[in-house]
């Protein structure tokens, strides 16, 4: 990956961050975006510079406003002179009750993580025919098992999966497409799992213990630089939770 480009959205923490640092290790130049953590955004740039100077920078966007996702990927390829990868993973998250889903909800919750995918990866696309690229997902083990409470999270992130693979047919043969679905990596800020519902869910996954950014990270990067056969596909990252779920 070295010299090349990646676009990573919502990498300025949690699973983002864990994903532009193994990328950057790599060789690449990363692209980091943000919505609102922008001193995060900018204390990773730096870092990320002191280990290479000039291989990193980072721009704000919202994701749901559409017109301003090809300024991301102009503003990407202005900056680095080229777009090889696209990392899709950022993502809102929070329960919406059936009977309290409304219209605020889903927006934030498809235009996140379905709507804003699919137009940044429709806008990147030119590039990324060029450069015989590649696109990587962050969807959910959820978008295929759903999980109580959160139908409408469930829906987008299925809709991702879906994408994911219509996407692979579209881009084919010049560009792969594939997902990463990670299982219990990071509890949500919110707490919205309690201590019960943590020791539950370690409960039902084979390896018995909750995974780390890395795990995911290593898996976007196989899927970018070491998976030249590999198009339209998800790998769970989930330590087996999804084998017996």
């Amino acid at each position: 990956m070295e010299g090349k480009t990646i676009l990573v959205t919502g990498a300025a923490r949690r699973l983002g961050r864990a994903i532009a640092l193994e990328m950057h290790g790599t060789g690449a130049n990363i692209m980091v975006h943000y919505h609102q953590a922008g001193v995060q955004a900018e204390a990773l740039v730096a870092e990320l510079n002191s280990r290479r100077a000039s291989s990193a920078a980072c721009l704000q966007a919202d994701l749901r406003q559409i017109d301003r996702l090809p300024e991301l990927v102009a503003g990407t390829v202005d900056r680095f002179g080229r777009l090889d990868a696209l990392v899709n993973n950022a993502s809102s998250f929070f329960p919406t009750p059936l009977a309290e889903i409304d219209l605020a909800a889903w927006n934030e919750l498809v235009g996140s993580n379905l709507q804003a995918p699919l137009f940044l990866t429709q806008a990147a696309a030119p590039h990324l025919i060029a450069a015989a690229g590649s696109v990587v997902n962050i969807t959910d083990i959820h978008a295929e098992r759903p999980l109580a409470g959160y139908p409408l999270y469930c829906a987008a992130k299925a809709g991702l999966l879906g994408l994911t693979r219509a996407l692979a047919i579209e881009l084919a043969p010049r560009v792969r497409v594939n997902a990463v679905a990670p299982g219990p990596i990071l509890w949500p800020e919110s707490e919205v799992f309690d201590g019960a519902a943590q020791a539950a869910i370690v409960a039902h996954t084979l390896l018995n213990r909750v995974g780390c950014p890395q795990d995911v990270a290593r898996a976007v990067h196989y899927l970018l630089d070491d998976a030249a056969y590999v198009t339209g596909q998800v790998i769970n990252v989930d330590g087996g939770r999804t084998a017996h779920l």
